[in-house]
């Protein structure tokens, strides 16, 4: 199996099984500050709300509940595994790798050390119109995590 069937194995996996998915379901861990994001790609129709509970500076839980093609919603479910757990400025890293990986139009390669199965969405950023799609989850964690971790902030 090549590294590019792998990536598309895992999207595929993570679409169907949507780690994370069922926002209204989980309740925020006691004591920990949370945020929410909602985003909506007009272009295509993904949308995605995103909820970050932070506790003693490492992620506590991300929640998420959306709908949208296989690409968005394998990327929320990539972002939920990943982020449990991570201290704040760890997951804020990883949010600017994969940000930095899938804007350079294919020219940066993903280090699987660092994006674990996020790695997978390396070739989407050959295809601009695909980027929004793998990245509107991680936005929307981007902004639940400031309001999160700075209590009080609205959302955008």
């Amino acid at each position: 199996m090549s590294l590019e069937q792998l990536y598309q194995q895992i999207i595929l996996e993570h679409a169907k099984l949507r780690t994370g998915s069922g926002l209204t379901e989980a309740p925020v861990p006691a004591g920990a500050s949370s945020g929410q994001s909602h985003q909506l790609n007009p272009v295509c129709g993904d949308e995605i709300t995103v909820r970050v509970a932070v506790s003693d500076g490492k992620v506590a839980q991300l929640r998420w509940d959306g709908a949208g093609c296989s690409i968005s919603m394998a990327s929320a479910s990539v972002l939920a595994d990943l982020a449990e757990g991570m201290d704040v400025g760890s997951f804020t890293n990883v949010i600017d790798n994969f940000r930095e990986v899938l804007r350079s139009r294919g020219k940066l390669a993903a280090d699987p050390e660092i994006l674990g199965d996020a790695s997978a969405f390396e070739g989407v950023s050959k295809y601009a119109a695909r980027v929004k799609c793998a990245m509107i989850s991680w936005v929307a964690a981007e902004d639940a995590l400031a309001q999160a971790v700075a209590p009080g902030t609205p959302a955008r």
